[in-house]
């Protein structure tokens, strides 16, 4: 997935360490996650009624 997009970082995010485990999320009309230590890579992608699902 491409395009412009605001990507948060976990408040949970430990640092720049090799083994430190943190995911950036961006909201649009899918919510978008990646592992913030390889921006380049692959992304999950999930509709906003899945998203809202998962977090509560």
């Amino acid at each position: 997935m491409t395009g412009d997009c605001t990507w948060r970082k976990s408040s949970y995010s430990g640092g720049d360490a090799i083994d430190d485990n943190c995911v950036e999320v961006t909201f649009g009309q899918a919510v978008r996650v990646r592992d913030s230590k390889n921006t380049a890579g692959p992304e999950l992608a999930f509709s906003v009624e899945a998203w809202k699902a998962f977090v509560n």
